[in-house]
């Protein structure tokens, strides 16, 4: 009598994401140019009456101005339309989970697979995302918490001032390399 094969469960470990700018820096005379932390993030869909349910649930006001951001401790919603919002959370915590309970009509996908984020800061930040970014980043123009959908060189981004010289640029994780080398260059002068 011929045994059959047993069929074994491997116990599967965490799998960890590979940050696709780690351990690259850069910097230019006035600009320090770096990978961000790692970070979740999810594209947030929603009509204007379910903002009040997914503004308590994420902890912060979500904005409804063009431009515009908020921010509560290491959560971030940026806003990207009328009924859309690319929200950030540094520390890690699962958005999606926190908004599942949400009887409000919204979307929320985890796009954190998709993107990474290049901090640009320094007195020359603004300079060098301009050799490749057509946004007018004067202060009156791009105020802190200023964010805007974007083009730098060829690929999309997401650009947010975080400080008075200093942005977040979000990027699709198979862009990086060509955003960072693209500001990298732009640093050198």
């Amino acid at each position: 009598m011929a045994r059959k094969p047993v069929a074994t469960v491997a116990a599967a470990a965490p799998m960890l994401r590979r940050q696709p700018l780690a351990g690259r820096h850069a910097a230019g005379p006035l600009v320090s140019i770096a990978p961000a932390a790692p970070a979740t993030r999810i594209s947030l869909r929603a009509p204007a009456a379910s903002l009040a349910a997914l503004s308590k649930a994420l902890g912060l006001t979500l904005p409804t101005r063009p431009k515009t951001s908020a921010t509560s401790g290491q959560r971030h919603a940026l806003w990207l339309g009328p009924d859309e919002w690319l929200v950030i959370d540094e520390a890690g915590v699962d958005i999606a989970a926190l908004l599942r309970p949400v009887k409000a009509l919204h979307s929320a996908v985890d796009v954190s697979h998709r993107n990474t984020a290049i901090l640009v800061s320094g007195p020359g930040a603004a300079d060098v995302l301009n050799a490749g970014c057509p946004q007018d980043l004067s202060p009156a123009a791009f105020p802190v918490g200023a964010c805007s959908r974007t083009i730098l060189g060829k690929v999309e981004i997401v650009l947010c001032r975080t400080a008075a010289d200093a942005f977040r640029v979000e990027v699709w994780r198979s862009f990086s390399d060509y955003a960072f080398a693209l500001l990298e260059d732009a640093a050198r002068g």
